[in-house]
Order: structure tokens, then C-alpha cells, then sequence
């Protein structure tokens, strides 16, 4: 290739280089100049004004000023939704007999449980959104354990997402745990329940004791352990209520497949029968 050849396809590559850098560099002043304009029309409006006045400049802002973002007006961030049925009717509108349907309680029992939970559900508002109160979490609980309900339709019900009703049925269920489960459900005064149940015809009886599936969801490892003689994926419950029909002892874990034998065997009450813990000097 012959010399001048060289040098023009040099000059020719050297000034479209400068001319690309020109047209970039005036494009990034452009975009700078436009958002520095909206940032001051959005300063002077009225809303601007109130929101400096109150909080001062925001980082976000400042960054928007500088030109490193965007500045860009979100409509919303989570979907919108009615709380209505929960504030307005449920609350206000529900009698006893209605609470006591769909609840499994009046609303003095719930008012009392949502107190004696509340150190355990306490949560802060943050600057995205309020916190549920106590008596919503409680309530969402309540309704998911009470009823058939699937998540979605309950989470449709108290207008909220489905994956708040999950988390809700799990917190309370851990606050009662931790709070109410070793102060509620006690053996108790084992003569005041013998003496009920004689009132009732049962002469030397400390308790009524019997064995519940609670359904459950197939495990991935030793699933046909869970398989109940009834034919479905279950755990063992056992339950020991007193004259009254109060629970006074509960042992829960065992896969369905296991017999109430053998489960009453192996828990803490039958070694508590067996130490002469409950009913003392009795046979």
C-alpha cells in the first residue's frame, strides 16, 4: 500500500474517533442538563419545597444532582389491597356467636391471647410500609388453624400477601410455644380432677387420653413411615384433657405409621405415671 494511502486511512480512522467522542460527550452533557433541569422543577414545586423543608436533601437526591442516576417515579411497589372486611366488619360488626364460629373463640379470649402474645409479635414500621398489628397476625392465624382455608384465600380475606399469612400462622405459633404452651397446659391439681371426674361417673380417673393424625404433606426421606392406617400422610398427637376438657399434657411428633402404644410409651407422661410424679400413691 502506498505511503499517502496509509496516512489517510490514519487521518480518516483519527477523525471519526474524535468525532464519536464529540457526539458521546455532548450527549452525556445533554442528559446531564436535562436531569439537573427536572431535579430543579421538582425542587420548586410544592411538593419539593415540603419535602426539603422536612427532611432535608436525600441522598437519592443528591445522586440525581451529581447525575449518577436517573431520577425515575414509581408508581407503587406492592400491589393494592383492601382491609376493609377486617377493620370494618369483623372488628366492629361480628357478634359472639359469629367470633366463636370462625375463630374457635370469643372475642374476649382473642382480645386476652393477643395480649399475653404481644411481647413476641412486636414489630417496628419501617419507612417502606406499617407493621401488621398484633391482633391481625393473631387473627390471620387463627383463621388458617380454625378453618380449611388455603393461603391465598385467606391472605384475599384479610387483604394481604400470601406469603404474610405464612409468615403470621408461623410467628404465633411459635410465641404460643414460648409464652403459653408450659403455663397452660400443666397436669394441674390431680385431686380436683379426680373429684371431677367421679362427679361425673368415672371413679379414679386423672384424665381422658386418646391419639389424633394431624394430616401433613408427604416427606422426601422415609415417607411411608408417615402413612397411617388410614391411608394418608400424617403425625401423632396425644392429648390428655381433664374433666373440663382442658389440656393438661400433649405429645406431638411421632410419623402416623406409629401406633398409640407406642407413642403413649415413650413419652413424658407415662414416665411421670411410672415415677409416681401423677397420681401419687395411687394404682
Amino acid at each position: 500500500m502506498e505511503p499517502s494511502a496509509i496516512i489517510a486511512d490514519v487521518l480518516s480512522i483519527a477523525n471519526t474517533s474524535r468525532l464519536i467522542a464529540h457526539l458521546f460527550q455532548t450527549q452525556m452533557e445533554r442528559n446531564r442538563e436535562r436531569r439537573q433541569r427536572k431535579l430543579r422543577e421538582y425542587m420548586n414545586s410544592e411538593r419539593g419545597i415540603d419535602l426539603l423543608e422536612s427532611t432535608g436533601p436525600r441522598p437519592l437526591d443528591i445522586m440525581v444532582a451529581m447525575g449518577h442516576v436517573d431520577p425515575v417515579e414509581r408508581r407503587f411497589w406492592a400491589r393494592e389491597t383492601t382491609t376493609d372486611w377486617w377493620d370494618r366488619i369483623v372488628l366492629q360488626v361480628w357478634d359472639e356467636s359469629q367470633w366463636l364460629r370462625n375463630f374457635r373463640m370469643r372475642k374476649g379470649t382473642f382480645l386476652e391471647l393477643c395480649d399475653l402474645l404481644s411481647p413476641a409479635l412486636k414489630c417496628q414500621d419501617t419507612r417502606m410500609r406499617a407493621a401488621l398489628t398484633i391482633q391481625k397476625r393473631v387473627a390471620i392465624a387463627l383463621w388458617k388453624l380454625a378453618t380449611p382455608d388455603s393461603y391465598r384465600s385467606v391472605a384475599n380475606q384479610f387483604g394481604v400477601g400470601k406469603s404474610t399469612v405464612g409468615v403470621a400462622v408461623m410467628q404465633v405459633a411459635h410465641a404460643i410455644v414460648d409464652l403459653l404452651l408450659s403455663k397452660v397446659v400443666t397436669l394441674g391439681d390431680v385431686q380436683v380432677i379426680i373429684d371431677g371426674f367421679a362427679a361425673m361417673g368415672f371413679p379414679n380417673c386423672g384424665g381422658a387420653i386418646d391419639g389424633t393424625h394431624i394430616p401433613i404433606l408427604g416427606p422426601e426421606h422415609q415417607g411411608s413411615q408417615y402413612i397411617n392406617r388410614k391411608g394418608y400422610f400424617s403425625m401423632v398427637l396425644q392429648a390428655l384433657v381433664d374433666h373440663k376438657g382442658r389440656f393438661t399434657n400433649i405429645n406431638v411428633g411421632w410419623p402416623g405409621k406409629v401406633h398409640d402404644a407406642r407413642v403413649f410409651k415413650n413419652s413424658g407422661l407415662f414416665r411421670q405415671l411410672q415415677q409416681g410424679v401423677y397420681f401419687p400413691d395411687r394404682k
